[in-house]
């Protein structure tokens, strides 16, 4: 049984910035793309950003884009988000993804970030 574990997770002021990180337990996910949702309260779960296998492409939602940079280590089967200049608005619990290319997929349990003003 494979399970996504996200952490890096917390509480930081407008401004601020803060590093999620996601790997697999159970079993690699080497070949997988992967990527980073997330849920706000009252809304419903949103892309944010991915990162494909070979880590040469990366897409990011419009909210994101200039402020948070997805990445991998391949050597260590963990992906990472890096969010900086964080706003309320980003507020939300963060899942990780990962999906093979026949169509399985993956998920996380989420690690949740607060933003306060």
């Amino acid at each position: 049984q494979v399970e996504l574990v996200e952490s890096g997770g917390g509480s930081v002021q407008a401004g601020g910035s803060l590093r999620l990180s996601c790997a697999p337990s159970g079993r690699p996910l080497y070949g997988f793309s992967k990527a980073w949702f997330r849920r706000a309260p009252g809304n419903e779960r949103e892309f944010v950003a991915g990162i494909r296998r070979n880590g040469a492409g990366t897409l990011y939602a419009d909210s994101v884009k200039g402020r948070f940079t997805i990445s991998r280590d391949n050597a260590k089967d963990t992906v990472y988000l890096q969010t900086n200049s964080l706003k309320p608005e980003d507020t939300a619990v963060y899942y990780c993804n990962a999906r093979a290319p026949w169509g399985s997929a993956y998920w996380g349990r989420g690690t949740q970030v607060t933003v306060s003003s």
